[in-house]
């Protein structure tokens, strides 16, 4: 186990930022875990490990359904952060069962394989209309002109909310989003609480009104589900649709912007990709993997555990490098290569175990259609600048990417 000091980790170095897949081939190479004292985290680089903890019941997302913070020998929040963490931990993906298994199996029902394949005319068309606009214009901004409005159309369509109030959504997600970053600052937090107190304030508005004239979405599915005995709180129903909008368009929104910057930087890759439009799936699993959205994905132990022959006590804090995991040579055959055609490809991005991502199917049907619309309707489309990044570690992505037709 390398020493702190010792390790290229470093997720506030803006180099680190800019490219860390090296940094992880280090972690790799030097050991299957790394304490990182800066943050009190154990960091798991291997993806053989990974997605073995991610099935792993000896850890869990909270342990607040086992002990209190003060016996698990942790600080309790700031009194001034409880909006951000009364959201927060009511939404399944901080739950363990039997919470967990309660909410998912509720929410699953609006993500069958049915209801998702019902979707795919309205996301095609959607994403046809976004990409023409955009090439009317001669360019754009990629995020912001498609990346965006697709994915947080298509889960605000689901969940019910009205087009006029859809404006707020992306900035409240992006506010709240913040504090998954290591070690947020106290600006990023009360920009998280603040946007925590007024998108639950709408939810708790829209819900109101739903109770009285219900729909066909999802949020009106949900007070059905409780009014008929499956038991679902308010604030559960809050953060279930808090967290569906989040998770819902954050990693496509990251995906596709990422995905189209590792393009544009392999045009032997875009030029196969254009000559052969067959290749939309495998390329969507490996744009994917090799710049993975979720960079870390963090779990708590609940019960003592050991890897390589250390000892990880109850009450630690796992974070599983997904973005090493999907870069490790034992798995993958020339990881650092971008390949279109990749056949073996068990990336992780989408998470492992009760907390896989319940949305993937949709986000690949809108990953394909945003991919697709630009291939038909923008062969020729090309950077017109060099994009910035985003300053954050965890949540992976661009400030934007502005594109010429």
């Amino acid at each position: 186990m390398a020493a702190p000091s010792d390790l290229a980790f470093d997720p506030w170095d803006p180099a680190f930022l800019a490219d860390p897949y090296p940094a992880y081939a280090e972690l790799r190479a030097r050991g299957r875990v790394h304490y990182f004292e800066p943050t009190n985290q154990w960091l798991v680089p291997h993806h053989a490990d990974v997605s073995a903890l991610l099935r792993e019941r000896r850890l869990g997302r909270t342990y607040q359904h086992r002990f209190s913070h003060e016996d698990f020998g942790r600080t309790p929040p700031p009194a001034e952060h409880e909006p951000f963490h009364v959201l927060n931990d009511h939404g399944m993906l901080d739950l363990e069962p039997p919470d967990h298994t309660r909410i998912r199996r509720l929410v699953s029902k609006a993500f069958t394989p049915r209801t998702v394949e019902q979707l795919k005319p309205y996301v095609r068309d959607l994403a046809g209309e976004l990409v023409s606009a955009l090439v009317e214009a001669g360019g754009g901004d990629l995020l912001t002109d498609v990346a965006e409005p697709l994915p947080v159309a298509v889960i605000a369509e689901m969940l019910g909310i009205p087009e006029a109030d859809r404006a707020q959504l992306r900035p409240w997600s992006a506010d709240i989003c913040g504090m998954y970053e290591l070690n947020p600052s106290e600006e990023t937090a009360a920009r998280a609480v603040r946007a925590s107190v007024e998108f639950s304030e709408y939810l708790q508005e829209l819900i109101a009104t739903r109770r009285k004239e219900p729909g066909e979405d999802l949020i009106s599915g949900l007070i059905a589900a409780h009014d008929e005995g499956d038991r679902l709180t308010e604030q559960e129903m809050i953060s279930t649709a808090v967290l569906l909008l989040n998770a819902g368009h954050e990693a496509t929104v990251n995906a596709t912007v990422n995905g189209w910057w590792a393009l544009f930087r392999h045009p032997d890759q875009l030029a196969a990709l254009r000559a052969d439009h067959s290749l939309i799936p495998s390329a969507i699993e490996e744009l994917m993997r090799y710049d993975t959205p979720l960079q870390l994905f963090e779990r708590w132990v609940l019960d003592e555990i050991e890897i390589d022959g250390t000892t990880i006590p109850r009450g630690a804090e796992i974070a599983m490098l997904f973005g090493s995991a999907n870069h490790d040579p034992q798995v993958f055959e020339a990881p650092d290569m971008l390949d279109l055609t990749r056949k073996e490809n068990p990336h992780i991005s989408f998470s492992a175990g009760i907390h896989y991502c319940i949305g993937a199917p949709l986000a690949r049907i809108e990953l394909a259609a945003s991919m697709t619309a630009l291939l038909e309707q923008a062969p020729t489309l090309r950077p017109a600048t060099e994009p910035e990044r985003k300053p954050n570690f965890v949540i992976r992505g661009l400030e934007g990417l502005a594109v010429e037709v």
